[in-house]
C-alpha cells in the first residue's frame, strides 16, 4: 500500500501541472513553479528528505538548467535573430524556393530538409514557423502547409538545438553519448523513411501524390537516415541532425534540378518562384550560409575527432560541489568554452561580422533575444531543479518500482508514451528527458534492459509528442495565420501522433524481445 501511496504522490505534482497547462492554459513558467512547490511538499513530509538534501538540489538543478541548457537554446535562437537581422534567412529562404515548381518537392526541401537543419541549429519552434511561412509564401494551403510542417518536426527533435536534449539525458544518466545516439537513430530508422512520404500525402491530399516523386521521397529518407547515423555513431549527439538535414537537402535539391518532365498542373505551386526570389552571386550565398557553417565548424573542432583541441579547452571549466546531508554532494561540471551554447555564441559573434553586422547591432539583438527567451528559460530552469528534486528525494525510483510491478515486461511497449507525454505537456524534447529520463533508466535496471535501450525510448518517444504539443500547435497558429483554428491543426496532425507513437511502442518492444535480448 506504501508503495502506491508514494507512487500517487510522487505524481500528483505532474499531474497538477498537465491540468495547469492544458485545462487551465496557464502559462508553462507559472505551472512549473507551482508544481516544483508541489514537489518539495511531498519531498519533506512524504519522503523525509532534509532541508540541506533540497537546497542542495535545487542549487544544483538551477544550475544544470543554465548551463549548457539555457546556454545552448539562447545561442540557436541568437544565430536565427542575428540572420533575420541581417537578411540571411532571407537569402537561403529564396535559394530553396527557386529550386523546383513541384510542391511534393517543396515540401521536402523546407519542411523535412531545411526544417531538419532549423531544429539542429535552433530548434524552439524556428523549425515550425519558417517553412510553414515559406509555404504558405508559395502558395500552400495553410492547414496543410501547418500540419505537414509539425509532421516533419519529430525526429530531427531528438538532436534539436545541437544536439543538447541527448547530451543532457546521456550526462544525467552517465550513458556514453555515441551509443545512446546510435540507438536513437535506430529506434526513428523508420520514421526517416516514412515521414517523407507523409508529408507528400499531406500536401497532394492523397497517395497519389506519391506517384512520379516517390524514388526521390525514398532517397530523401534515407539520405537522412545514413548520415544520422554515421556521424551519431562516432560524434555523438551535436551533428547527426545536421548532417541528415544536410545531405538530404543537397540530394533533393540536385534531383530536383535534373528532372526533365514538366511538373504536372494539379502538383504545380500556386506561385512562381521567379516572382519573389531573386539571383544571388557565390559570396553572397557563402555570407548568408557563413553562421551555421561556423557553428558547424566549431562543433565538429570540439569533437571526438579533435582529441587535442577537446582536451585543451577542458582545462577552461569549473566545478561546484553541492552538500547533502549525507555526507556525499552533488558535482556541477561547467564548461566554459567546449559547451556547444558558447561555440554557436562565437560562431554567430563571428559570423554576423562577415555578414555586415555591427557590433551595437548584435548587442541590441542578443538582448533582444534573451528578453525574447526569459520565460522559456524559468521554465527550463524550474524543471531541471524539480527533476532533481524528485530524483534525490527517491521519487522517480519509486514511481519506477511501481510502473514495472504494474506492467512488467509491457513496460517496454509503453516507455515511448512516457516521453511523449513529457514533450506534449513541456514542449520540450530535452524537458520531457530531463523530467523522465531516470525514471527510464531505474525502470530499464529493475526489467534488466540496457539502459540505453529505454533512455533512447524516452527521447523517440519525446519526438511523437512534440507534433500536438500545445506549444508546437500555437506556433503553428501563428505561422499560418490561423487564429482560433487551433483545432483544426490538432485533430488533423492527432491521428498521425498517434500512429507514431503505437508503432514506436510496438518497434522498441519487439525489437528487444525478438533480436536484442
Amino acid at each position: 500500500m506504501q508503495e502506491y501511496l508514494t507512487f500517487l504522490m510522487g505524481v500528483f505534482p505532474l499531474f497538477v501541472m498537465i491540468v495547469l497547462i492544458l485545462k487551465l492554459k496557464t502559462p508553462i513558467h507559472y505551472a512549473v513553479i507551482i508544481t516544483l512547490i508541489l514537489t518539495l511538499l511531498v519531498a519533506v513530509f512524504m519522503q523525509h528528505t532534509p532541508l540541506l538534501t533540497l537546497g542542495s538540489a535545487l542549487g544544483y538543478g538551477v544550475g544544470k538548467g543554465l548551463w549548457p541548457i539555457v546556454i545552448v537554446i539562447l545561442g540557436a535562437i541568437y544565430s536565427y535573430n542575428l540572420m533575420l537581422k541581417t537578411g540571411s534567412m532571407n537569402v537561403l529562404r529564396d535559394i530553396l524556393a527557386s529550386i523546383s515548381d513541384d510542391k511534393r518537392i517543396q515540401v521536402l526541401l523546407i519542411s523535412w530538409c531545411f526544417g531538419g537543419f532549423l531544429e539542429a541549429a535552433a530548434g524552439y519552434g524556428t523549425a515550425v514557423a519558417i517553412p510553414i511561412g515559406i509555404l504558405i509564401a508559395l502558395g500552400f494551403d495553410p492547414l496543410k502547409a501547418a500540419i505537414a510542417s509539425l509532421v516533419a518536426n519529430t525526429v530531427p527533435t531528438a538532436f534539436g538545438a545541437v544536439g543538447i536534449p541527448v547530451s543532457i539525458l546521456a550526462e544525467q544518466l552517465n550513458l556514453p553519448v555515441t551509443t545512446l545516439s546510435a540507438t536513437i537513430i535506430l529506434q526513428l530508422a523508420l520514421f526517416n523513411i516514412l515521414l517523407p512520404f507523409v508529408i507528400v500525402t499531406i500536401v497532394g491530399g492523397s497517395l497519389k501524390a506519391i506517384r512520379g516523386v516517390f524514388g526521390l521521397t525514398l532517397l530523401c529518407g534515407i539520405a537522412t537516415l545514413i548520415p544520422q547515423y554515421i556521424v551519431a555513431a562516432h560524434l555523438g549527439a551535436e551533428l547527426p541532425a545536421f548532417a541528415g538535414s544536410l545531405v538530404s537537402l543537397v540530394l533533393v535539391a540536385l534531383l530536383a534540378k535534373r528532372r526533365k518532365a514538366p511538373t504536372e498542373e494539379r502538383w504545380r505551386i500556386a506561385v512562381q518562384a521567379d516572382t519573389f526570389t531573386h539571383r544571388y552571386s557565390a559570396g553572397q550565398i557563402a555570407r548568408a550560409c557563413a553562421i551555421y557553417a561556423l557553428i558547424f565548424l566549431f562543433i565538429i573542432l570540439c569533437s571526438p575527432l579533435f582529441p587535442a583541441v577537446k582536451s585543451y579547452l577542458s582545462h577552461f571549466s569549473s566545478a561546484f560541489a553541492f552538500p547533502l546531508a549525507d555526507g556525499g554532494n552533488l558535482l556541477l561540471k561547467i564548461d566554459w568554452i567546449a559547451t556547444p551554447g558558447v561555440l554557436i555564441i562565437i560562431a554567430t559573434l563571428l559570423g554576423g561580422a562577415i555578414q555586415g553586422a555591427s557590433p551595437g547591432s548584435m548587442f541590441l539583438v542578443f538582448f533582444a533575444t534573451l528578453k525574447q527567451l526569459q520565460k522559456s528559460i524559468v521554465a527550463i530552469v524550474v524543471i531541471v531543479a524539480m527533476a532533481t528534486v524528485m530524483d534525490i528525494s527517491g521519487l522517480i525510483a519509486a514511481m519506477a518500482q511501481t510502473m514495472v510491478n504494474l506492467t512488467g515486461g509491457g513496460y517496454l511497449f509503453i516507455a515511448p508514451v512516457i516521453g511523449a507525454l513529457g514533450t506534449f505537456v513541456t514542449g520540450s524534447d530535452t524537458n520531457s528527458n530531463v523530467l523522465f529520463g531516470k525514471l527510464q533508466a531505474m525502470a530499464a535496471e529493475k526489467l534488466h534492459v540496457d539502459p540505453n535501450w529505454l533512455a533512447a525510448a524516452n527521447t523517440t518517444g519525446a519526438t511523437g509528442g512534440k507534433m500536438i504539443s500545445p506549444q508546437s500547435i500555437a506556433i503553428a497558429v501563428s505561422a499560418a495565420r490561423m487564429e482560433g483554428l487551433s483545432d483544426k491543426i490538432m485533430s488533423g496532425t492527432m491521428k498521425y501522433c498517434c500512429a507514431y507513437i503505437v508503432i514506436l511502442g510496438l518497434k522498441v518492444g519487439l525489437i528487444w524481445y525478438l533480436i536484442i535480448a
